[in-house]
């Protein structure tokens, strides 16, 4: 069944794009932000957002939340396309698409956007006010702090359940305390692997000079890189092998013209502060891995301690039935009710067979628990 998405109306180009979708295309909630802190909420489908900001298909599947993606930061010719968790974002030299605008944890998100995404005029700069990071890299940071403060909350809110649970289970030892303490340890386990994957990408990038440069939107555009609108060269921009090789080839060409092509050191350092932010949090993490190691451990000794015990009981009594029923054999052999000529005339034996026999017995069972 067709429908029809009328995107909104902008000052930019977006103004009067009328998008068709048919077959499976199914439209998506949007914010988009420009660089004036003007906003438009849209429901648009997949094949519009390709269109607008120039990427492939294959990028903007990172940004499906039915699949599960690590954590991404890429860079294109015209788009950065950021999969951070529940911030899933394309930012482009003049505006931010975020993606599920009124989910809980993107609603603060767009709050900071909209306080870190100022005009910039003319009086601005001349009272020296203004931010001067390209607008790419305002969005990219208010990204970057709302990942790495979220993980930073989960983590001090783990460890303020985990210590506690812990220091309980060493003290009193019970199933209640053990699912309590199973249950943290499988959260910090999955919080720890997500907290894993943002660090990983943010070291990537800081590790390869050539993706932090392609990151450099305002840079690529008034460097007059060749970039088309549409047709079949926007498609191979946008892809991810053809449109890298490509960007690259278009700086390597300026390079001669423009001295700072690949000087990447404000980004380097933008990705440094959150590199180490988040890198603080998964230390935090490892910490309180350590401590649930060394509390399992004394756990294990406790019980391994409560275990000897048991068996050092078990054998002691195995002993003692071993030696009581030797005894009873005595009292069995003699208590038969057999005629024999012997035990005429013999009562004063009784009580010397009772006496040898108890104290065989006796003895028979001090040596088995001092061998054991």
């Amino acid at each position: 069944m067709a429908r029809e998405v009328l995107a909104e109306t902008e000052t930019t180009s977006l103004e009067g794009m009328l998008v068709k979708k048919k077959g499976t295309a199914s439209a998506r909630s949007w914010i988009l932000i420009d660089s004036d802190v003007n906003e438009t909420v849209m429901d648009i489908d997949k094949y519009a957002i390709m269109h607008r900001v120039q990427i492939h298909a294959r990028d903007l599947r990172i940004l499906d939340p039915l699949l599960s993606y690590p954590s991404t930061i890429l860079g294109r010719e015209r788009a950065i396309v950021l999969n951070l968790e529940h911030i899933k974002a394309i930012v482009t030299a003049e505006e931010v698409l975020l993606r599920d605008p009124w989910d809980d944890n993107v609603i603060p998100v767009v709050e900071e956007l909209r306080r870190r995404l100022p005009v910039v005029n003319a009086n601005d700069v001349e009272t020296g006010e203004e931010d001067e990071s390209p607008f790419e890299f305002r969005a990219l940071e208010v990204f970057l702090e709302a990942i790495c403060s979220f993980h930073a909350a989960r983590t001090t809110e783990l460890e303020t359940d985990a210590y506690p649970a812990l220091d309980e289970l060493t003290s009193k030892i019970s199933s209640r305390n053990l699912d309590r303490v199973r249950k943290l340890k499988s959260a910090m386990t999955r919080l720890t692997a997500r907290v894993q994957k943002v660090r990983d990408e943010l070291e990537r990038l800081l590790d390869d000079d050539d993706d932090m440069a392609d990151l450099y939107l305002s840079r690529k555009l008034s460097s007059g890189s060749p970039v088309s609108g549409s047709g079949a060269a926007g498609w191979f921009l946008g892809s991810p092998t053809i449109g890298s090789k490509i960007s690259r080839a278009s700086r390597a060409s300026v390079i001669t013209v423009h001295g700072d092509e690949n000087d990447v050191e404000e980004l380097e350092m933008l990705l440094e502060a959150y590199f180490m932010q988040i890198d603080g949090t998964l230390n935090k993490l490892t910490s309180l891995r350590e401590y649930i190691d060394d509390t399992e451990d004394y756990i294990n000794i406790q019980l391994d301690n409560h275990r000897n015990q048991l068996i050092q009981l078990e054998l002691f009594l195995s002993s003692g039935t071993v030696c009581m029923s030797i005894y009873a054999l005595v009292t069995g052999i003699f208590g038969m009710n057999i005629p024999y000529t012997w035990n005429d005339d013999h009562d004063y034996m009784f009580k010397w067979v009772v006496i040898v026999s108890g104290a065989f017995s006796a003895v028979l069972f001090l040596l088995i628990v001092f061998y054991a």
